[in-house]
């Protein structure tokens, strides 16, 4: 008799690494979710970041590959250029994609690689200890803006997601948040059309944006960081699809 084994999910079963309240687990689980229904785990592979998921590869168990800072987007290029059957996809942080990475990025949509992007957006640095990132709004204090942030000295905060959306390359762009169970449902059916994509064949640049808490570093409980994405950080970053020429005009 021929003997089944079950194919084991996406998201291992393995403790965290992550503070309490931060985003990171949960946007590792739509991901994970998104594989599984998706049918294309042996297909997919990821790159991990630099910055607080660099071991993003312990949680996911898919084939995934480490990178040097910023680079994600150029190694995702190269993979797929050579390996057209398989789902490839990055994980970035704003520290990692909208900081050192913002060449990369930025060119990669503009070429329109056949690729998917998620960004993490905590707007500040959180594994070298809280330092205003490129997202860092206007007013907000870190270890680095401790008057907070001014438009005069540190410029105003960058919006990736607008940037990219006005490039031909960058098929579908959206930008939603981790801050409760309604948004990390329209989080998940935004990461799922992105996978789609490129499972499609459609060709060009996914990403999809994720306003995600960072307690510690915003100094604020759990709770309060969740609230604080609803109430200050969508006045910045507004939720929603910013581009998807997938839909009929």
């Amino acid at each position: 008799m021929k003997t089944v084994f079950a194919r084991t999910p996406t998201l291992k079963d393995c403790p965290t690494h992550y503070c309490p309240g931060c985003g990171h687990g949960i946007a590792h689980r739509l991901i994970a979710e998104t594989i599984d229904e998706l049918d294309i785990h042996g297909r997919t592979i990821g790159i991990a970041p630099v910055g607080c998921a660099v071991l993003a590869y312990n949680y996911l168990d898919v084939d995934m590959v480490e990178v040097a800072h910023g680079r994600a987007p150029a190694v995702a290029t190269g993979m797929k250029r050579t390996n057209p059957d398989k789902i490839i996809f990055s994980y970035q942080g704003d520290g990692d994609l909208a900081a050192i990475g913002t060449g990369e990025i930025i060119h990669a949509a503009h070429r329109g690689e056949q690729i998917t992007v998620i960004f993490i957006n905590n707007a500040v640095f959180g594994m070298t200890g809280g330092q205003m990132a490129p997202t860092t709004m206007l007013g907000q204090v870190t270890a680095t803006t401790q008057q907070g942030r001014d438009a005069i000295n540190e410029g105003y905060p960058l919006q990736v997601s607008e940037l990219l959306a006005l490039l031909p390359g960058a098929i579908y762009v959206e930008r939603c948040a981790l801050s409760s169970p309604a948004q990390i449902r329209k989080a998940k059916k935004a990461i799922k059309h992105a996978f789609e994509l490129q499972v499609s064949g459609a060709q060009g640049l996914s990403l999809v944006e994720l306003l995600s808490s960072c307690p510690v570093y915003w100094r604020m409980t759990p709770v309060k960081a969740m609230e604080w994405i609803e109430k200050e950080m969508t006045k910045v970053f507004p939720l929603g699809q910013l581009k998807n020429v997938t839909c009929a005009p």
